[in-house]
């Protein structure tokens, strides 16, 4: 993409402020973390309800970005770069791409729903790429910030586009049609996603289809609701299991593991054979099917290329590899715009300062190899890649583009020398084409654990954040609580996220957790909110800051201090309100401030208290009785010392439940991780953490059989019995056996029958159509962890904090 920057000054009508040296704007960027922010570099500096591009501009411009759409100025980056002004720098964005799309002619296929977006998008992409040139979204970049950046991505060398669009609300989907001016729609289906923001399903189905205003055709499921709401000038191509006046008529049939199906048209009838049999992957195959049919393709290519149709996976995964390493997993496809997505990624994740890139040929139709790899090879360099294994003839013969690069002609030729190979205190990015076969590498660089993964869903968790913030006055502050492991979710990756939104503080529980993430990188300021006195010379060494709760530990951590010759040490100090579990009380008032007097050695940082009972408000008068005496008595110690700290005593439930209690900061703990006291809340907040295993075993038993120790479980019948790898040293509890919890497999309840052992679970399965291997779902969406607290009548912070660290976490973003 190459736009002149005067082009795009007169085009938003913008007031420049500064001297315009760069002409030319080859990049458009809304990420400040990204790497391949340079001098012809354009950031637009976004503002949400909970975030500001504009606290980044000064790292850019230290990054050698010259040139920023902005809607306000920053103080202190006036006079060190070109500001173009304008009233809304989203709006400006969308803008700028809608001109840019219109300055290209050839067919785009926008497609809308509630699910199978992505995955019709890249089946669509695969299907149709042997004949065309195609840009199309980069993983799912389908919503007013992504769809820009996408349709941004089209170079002169392309010949059609795929573009998803994703809306929540009203009066989102204009915007995005006049981006991407679609001229051939698919309407995937209307589903229950995001039904908040809407009246009723008429609202959302005459909001979707506002995107095919003005194509020549709309593919779509015939459906007699949707039928209501379709305009009669839009030309529409359907099909149907059922509606007779379909344009096309399916019907299917099941053989293994595959299914046929009939296609009947006006003038013909066919079959294609595909390799899925559940309904959503069917439902995708024939929308794909049916743009095939409009391009007038012969049957027995469709045939061809359909049964070649693959599962999409559409996360980047986070996980731990051989030699203190770490997997970042995306070995499904490989373009281009991917690339730099996954890179970007790497930055952000990257746990150590050695990078290996390991890549495929790229399939990035629209540019010559002698362009396309020299692209690559300036993207690697400005990630300041250590080490590139390349894979794939063509890669090979370009070999000299890249610097540190070892290639193979294959993934076979790699396996066959990867003894020869280091691998360890690094972050490696694995990345290719489905065809090479990328996840044999992933098998041979993940660290061996057993089949049981806890996954770790990092836009969940910013989601969570953001709404959370949302309840905040613009000057409060946020420390966020990982503390155990991050809640059971992990550590340094969340912490690294959280680092990223500029939060402003983190709490640990003890000094270790608190050392672990300062060694990995981490340098927002960590408090430790249960220091032990043995910890005091460790926590200094590390610049962590101590809550200091008695008499004993602050003359403790003095001695301390002052052995080391330390001033204005930042330490916290606990007051006790009410909980009675540490804190200074008001008697103990006196001769804390008399020793904070005497001293220079330390500063206090910040006062603070925790509530009781902010979740529970038929206790909400000891819980205002709480914070009145937070009130008092850090209000005497602020004027007795003559200091103005932080003041804060809000936890997750206190940010909803006391608002008029944010004094300058609070505290999020449970609530980042999806988990709410609220009922209504909750339905706001997202899962973040899915706990999943697999099917080892499958057994059937006879009546009068048993199953596990004890013989807790007798068969009254014929029953089938699937054995899973997952027990209490896991973090299984032992209570749920016998019948009181339960699985999810293939969306269906399957009871914990017996006793759960130290390393395994048994399941019913009698009326579950199963089979060894297949996916299974102990928490996440469906069940929830608040279900699964409430049969083991407890609470979810220890159903969380109880999966055992040998529970292999990844990390992914959607």
């Amino acid at each position: 993409m190459t736009i002149s920057l005067q082009n795009i000054i007169s085009l938003l009508n913008s007031q420049v402020i500064g001297e315009i040296t760069n002409e030319v704007i080859e990049t458009i960027s809304i990420d400040s973390r990204s790497l391949q922010n340079d001098g012809e570099t354009l950031f637009f500096a976004l503002v949400g309800p909970n975030h500001d591009g504009h606290i980044y501009i000064e790292e850019l411009i230290n990054k050698g970005v010259k040139a920023f759409v902005v809607h306000y100025i920053p103080e202190n980056v006036k006079g060190k770069a070109v500001f173009l002004k304008v009233e809304n720098t989203l709006e400006s964005l969308q803008k700028i791409a809608a001109y840019y799309r219109s300055l290209f002619n050839f067919p785009i296929i926008g497609i809308t729903g509630s699910n199978g977006k992505t995955i019709i998008k890249e089946w669509l992409n695969f299907l149709l790429s042997p004949d065309y040139n195609i840009i199309r979204s980069p993983k799912s970049y389908n919503s007013q910030v992504g769809v820009p950046l996408s349709v941004l991505g089209i170079n002169e060398k392309h010949n059609f586009g795929i573009f998803e669009a994703g809306i929540s609300t009203k009066n989102e989907m204009q915007k995005l049609q006049a981006i991407i001016q679609p001229t051939i729609g698919i309407l995937s289906n209307i589903g229950s996603a995001h039904d908040e923001g809407f009246a009723n399903i008429g609202e959302k189905i005459k909001e979707k289809l506002k995107l095919f205003s003005d194509v020549s055709v709309l593919i779509y499921n015939k459906n007699k609701t949707i039928d209501a709401f379709i305009k009669p000038e839009i030309k529409t191509f359907s099909w149907s299991f059922k509606e007779a006046n379909a344009d096309v008529f399916i019907s299917k049939k099941s053989i293994l593991d595959k299914t046929i199906l009939e296609v009947k048209t006006a003038t013909t009838k066919f079959e294609i054979k595909i390799p899925f049999q559940d309904d959503a992957s069917i439902e995708n195959t024939i929308q794909c099917l049916m743009v095939l049919l409009y391009f007038g393709y012969d049957y027995k290519i469709i045939e061809d290329r359909m049964q070649l149709l693959y599962p999409v996976e559409m996360r980047l995964k986070l996980k731990n590899g051989i030699n203190n390493s770490t997997l970042i997993d995306d070995s499904y496809s490989s373009d281009f715009q991917s690339l730099k997505i996954a890179l970007d990624f790497l930055e952000n994740q990257k746990q150590f300062k050695k990078k290996t890139l390991i890549l495929s040929d790229i399939f990035q139709s629209g540019l010559s190899n002698e362009e396309l790899y020299s692209n690559v090879s300036q993207l690697i360099i400005s990630n300041k890649i250590n080490r590139i294994i390349g894979i794939g003839e063509t890669i090979s013969s370009f070999k000299n583009k890249f610097l540190n690069a070892i290639t193979y002609k294959n993934t076979d030729e790699f396996i066959k020398d990867f003894d020869s190979l280091t691998f360890g205190n690094e972050t490696i990015l694995i990345k290719g084409a489905r065809t090479f076969e990328f996840e044999k590498i992933v098998s041979l660089l993940e660290e061996k654990t057993h089949e049981t993964v806890l996954e770790i869903n990092l836009n969940a968790i910013s989601h969570n954040l953001n709404f959370f913030k949302s309840k905040l006055k613009p000057e409060t502050k946020m420390m966020v609580m990982v503390k155990a492991f991050g809640y059971g979710n992990g550590g340094f990756e969340i912490a690294k996220l959280l680092e990223h939104h500029k939060v402003d503080y983190l709490g640990v529980a003890f000094a270790d957790e608190g050392i672990s993430l300062k060694n990995a990188g981490i340098k927002l300021p960590i408090m430790v909110l249960n220091p032990e006195t043995t910890s005091f010379s460790a926590i200094i060494q590390h610049q962590l800051e101590p809550e200091i709760y008695s008499i004993k530990g602050l003359n403790a951590f003095l001695q301390i201090a002052k052995q080391r010759g330390l001033k204005n040490f930042p330490i916290h100090i606990k007051l006790d309100t009410g909980m009675h579990r540490l804190g200074f009380q008001e008697a103990d008032l006196p001769e804390l401030i008399a020793k904070l007097k005497e001293t220079k050695v330390v500063e206090v940082k910040s006062v603070l208290s925790h509530l009781a009972t902010s979740d529970d408000l038929t206790h909400n008068e000891f819980a205002l009785s709480q914070i009145s005496l937070f009130e008092k008595l850090s209000s005497t110690l602020l004027k007795e010392l003559k200091i103005n700290p932080i003041r804060h005593i809000l936890n997750t439930s206190g940010i909803s439940n006391y608002p008029q209690a944010q004094y300058d900061m609070v505290r999020l703990g449970i609530g980042l991780y999806g988990i709410s006291n609220d009922e209504e809340e909750q339905k706001y907040l997202e899962n973040v953490g899915t706990l999943k295993s697999v099917i080892s075993q499958i057994r059937t038993i006879q009546k009068g059989e048993s199953v596990g120790y004890g013989r807790r479980f007798m068969a009254d019948k014929t029953t089938k019995i699937a054995t899973i790898p997952i027990g209490y040293a896991d973090g299984i509890s032992r209570h749920l056996g016998n019948g009181v919890g339960y699985v999810m497999i293939n969306n269906q309840k399957a009871p914990i029958v017996g006793s759960v052992c130290m390393d395994m679970l048994m399941v019913d399965i009698t009326k579950i159509d199963c089979k060894e291997g297949n996916e299974v779902i102990i928490f996440g969406e469906n069940p929830t962890v608040i279900v699964i607290a409430k049969l083991l009548e407890t609470i979810p912070y220890e159903v969380l904090t109880s999966i055992s660290q040998r529970v292999k976490r990844v990390f992914y973003r959607e």
